[in-house]
């Protein structure tokens, strides 16, 4: 059958032989793409008259939306919290490097940083969508510098800072501008931190809990005042314990406002939790779980020293620490890598698998309307894997802009 070009001259794309991750499902179906879109190929049918220009066989791959890292400071010698003066080609050189891992988007982080950093790093940061030259930019993510001290990890403690009245105000000029800021992550017992969270919440941003040592009530009402996400659960806050849970406890509370989801963080690299406290967080609270690879200059590069902003990291196989101490300093763990990890020690479905890096991180930040999903008319951001979740091809709007080599196909 002849295309109808009535609606669009561009051409349709048609995917064969593939199951695709549709409403939770593997759906053995096609999938169709026009002009960067998912379609629906009945209004095609029935209302175009139209078919396809071009079939491509998937050798029976999964077809599954792109991977979205919200939590990701940096890879290939790239550190995101360093102001050096190619920081553009750097942040390009990541966003390249990552489709062969299977991200199509994601949010460059800052550690604890002295205020300079911000004010020459962040306006370098532009949201911008992903193509051949690499994986979309949603915005940054800002780790600190308003944490707590006994909870600092990896940040460096001179440059930790507390809310001072005109709490607001002195965070905008910690950073210096919002422009492009897509997550805050914050320690909600400080003082003035409801009304720093209720500002950034109002602006569109999102509030993420860590590096704190919050009890229960202080997590659920920064909850109640808009925060709605939980930095790499677990690493950085105080343990679980059975008469004050913590942050861990809003995993199952009874105070999250009706109709709010609370997310959280796990880097699921075997290194930063171990596969016990992966399967209480994902049975506790399976629709909130955010894979985030939490990543460092020293992901892709072989062991030894590299840095992590303003510190020295040694990597040791998988395991980072800050260099001289056994403080955890981010991972090295690729976003493929810890789907695959989280759906071996979880026993969960490949579906849940890939949702908790797609579907998850596009609801946490409101934008699964286009992204995180193969509805139709969403992005088509997607990849093709195989069975055991090697991915295989990655495309942004509808074209491919990484294939595995050895494929053939």
């Amino acid at each position: 059958m002849p295309s109808n070009k009535s609606v669009s001259d561009a051409p349709i794309v048609q995917f064969t032989n593939c199951r695709i991750l549709r409403d939770h499902q593997l759906q053995r179906e096609d999938l169709w793409v026009r002009e960067g879109k998912i379609l629906n190929p009945e209004k095609l049918f029935f209302d175009e008259k139209g078919s396809a220009d071009v079939q491509l066989d998937c050798n029976d791959s999964i077809i599954a939306p792109g991977f979205i890292d919200v939590q990701i400071n940096g890879g290939f010698g790239v550190d995101f919290s360093l102001a050096t003066d190619d920081f553009k080609s750097g942040i390009d050189l990541v966003s390249q490097k990552i489709l062969s891992h299977g991200v199509t988007s994601f949010c460059p982080t800052l550690v604890t940083s002295p205020p300079s950093v911000y004010h020459q790093v962040l306006p370098q940061i532009s949201v911008r969508n992903g193509g051949a030259h690499g994986a979309g930019i949603l915005g940054a993510h800002l780790e600190g510098p308003f944490i707590s001290k006994e909870k600092k990890g990896a940040h460096p403690e001179h440059c930790l800072r507390t809310f001072e009245a005109g709490a607001f105000q002195d965070l905008l000029a910690t950073y210096g501008s919002l422009n492009g800021v897509q997550i805050v992550t914050l320690a909600p017992e400080m003082r003035r931190s409801s009304e720093v969270i209720r500002e950034l919440t109002k602006r569109g941003i999102c509030v993420s809990l860590g590096h704190s040592v919050a009890n229960l009530s202080q997590a659920e009402e920064a909850v109640q005042h808009g925060a709605t996400f939980i930095t790499h659960l677990f690493n950085a806050m105080l343990p679980f314990h059975h008469r004050d849970p913590g942050i861990v406890g809003l995993l199952t509370s009874d105070k999250i406002p009706a109709g709010r989801r609370v997310f959280y963080g796990m880097i699921s690299d075997g290194i930063h939790t171990n596969p016990a406290a992966l399967r209480i967080a994902h049975r506790a609270h399976p629709k909130g779980l955010v894979l985030v690879t939490d990543a460092i200059a020293g992901m892709g590069l072989a062991p030894g020293r590299h840095t992590l902003g303003q510190q020295v990291v040694e990597i040791d196989g998988l395991n980072t620490y800050i260099a001289g101490t056994k403080t955890l300093s981010g991972s090295v763990a690729t976003m493929d890598t810890c789907v695959r990890h989280f759906q071996e020690a979880t026993g969960c479905s490949v579906e849940t698998a890939l949702e908790a890096a797609s579907l998850h991180p596009a609801q946490l930040l409101g934008i699964e309307h286009k992204k995180g999903t193969l509805n139709y008319d969403s992005d088509a951001d997607f990849l093709m894997l195989n069975d055991s979740l090697y991915v295989q091809a990655t495309y942004i709007a509808g074209e491919e802009v990484w294939r595995q080599d050895v494929l053939g196909m």
